[in-house]
């Protein structure tokens, strides 16, 4: 008698390239190509898994996990954050939980530049004014933005994602570059690039242009809100592409309307798919919709990765990026 593969439930369609590790060794459940999967559908859907393979928008709680079954050996995050999973309840039932770090490094620092730059050269405003035939005739201060090359970045989170931005903003636009990374140092960037470490403060005072690059954590929940921003220059513009919830999103709303900073652009909001209206109504905040990982590299790469954990601890093997 043959006997039944195991079971890898994967939340929702992930590209190809990590399918094709999977396919030939398991019997693959996958999910929705177009929306997350409700709660009630999830605890249905892992039924029987002995891996889950999730998104950021499912929450991995001990609920699901017993939903799965006593067989289920690992929560392999479609992601590098992981606050979407109980990690606590994973430690308890002996459930290894990885992410997907580094794959996605460039692709994000790619589009934090991507998004300084559309802030600040008004790329979207400027495309907007064009369409609505605006345009009557080239004129010395129209759509004024600042200029990038020489400025301050400030990058506050200086793991490997805030580094290669820290890397781009010193050697690609001559910027100055300060850091706060909960007190520590990173001296081998400081010798390639002429980086220093700051205090908090020192970052929002500083600063012309801060990218925030934390993991999601009850300490940098709101770790920008009203305060931060009035603290800021009224020139800056603020980058996120790491969290939602680490700026206050109301707050930062009234501070862009008001003029309290110059500009923001954002690839995560507080209460994702959701964000607050009164930023739609905005000029100077350029939205993109958690996308900053979307280039073909990246999510094969992390879709490989992934694939890797599973058939590496499903073999009785030690995974390639356990969390711990």
């Amino acid at each position: 008698m043959t006997q039944a593969k195991p079971i890898v439930a994967i939340t929702n369609k992930i590209p190809d390239a990590g399918i094709k590790f999977l396919e030939a060794k398991f019997e693959l459940k996958i999910g929705p190509t177009d929306r997350t999967l409700k709660s009630a559908e999830l605890l249905s859907f892992v039924k029987g898994a002995s891996a889950i393979l999730p998104l950021l928008g499912n929450k991995i709680d001990g609920r699901v996990m017993d939903a799965a079954g006593k067989q289920l050996k690992i929560v392999a995050n479609y992601a590098v954050g992981y606050d979407n999973i109980d990690l606590a309840a994973a430690k308890k039932r002996r459930i290894i939980i990885t992410n997907t770090p580094g794959v996605l490094t460039e692709a994000v620092a790619e589009h934090a530049f991507a998004l300084l730059t559309a802030v600040a050269r008004r790329i979207v405003e400027s495309d907007k004014f064009l369409r609505a035939g605006k345009y009557k005739s080239w004129m010395p201060e129209l759509l004024l933005g600042p200029q990038l090359r020489g400025k301050t970045l400030g990058i506050i989170g200086l793991g490997r994602i805030g580094s290669r931005v820290a890397e781009i903003g010193a050697l690609g636009y001559d910027m100055r570059v300060i850091y706060f990374d909960r007190g520590k140092k990173n001296r081998e960037l400081d010798k390639k690039i002429g980086s220093e470490a700051a205090s908090l403060r020192k970052i929002l005072t500083a600063s012309d242009f801060i990218s925030l690059h934390v993991p999601l954590t009850p300490q940098t929940r709101h770790l920008i809100g009203k305060v931060e921003l009035e603290t800021m220059k009224k020139t800056a513009i603020l980058i996120n592409t790491s969290r939602g919830p680490v700026v206050n999103e109301q707050a930062l709303a009234q501070a862009l309307r008001h003029k309290v900073i110059w500009g923001a652009g954002l690839d995560v909001f507080e209460f994702e798919p959701r964000f607050t209206p009164a930023l739609k109504k905005l000029d100077n905040v350029v939205m993109t919709p958690h996308t900053a990982s979307a280039t073909h590299e990246a999510r094969d790469a992390m879709a490989v990765l992934a694939a890797k954990n599973i058939i590496a601890v499903l073999a009785g093997q030690a995974p390639l990026t356990e969390i711990k």
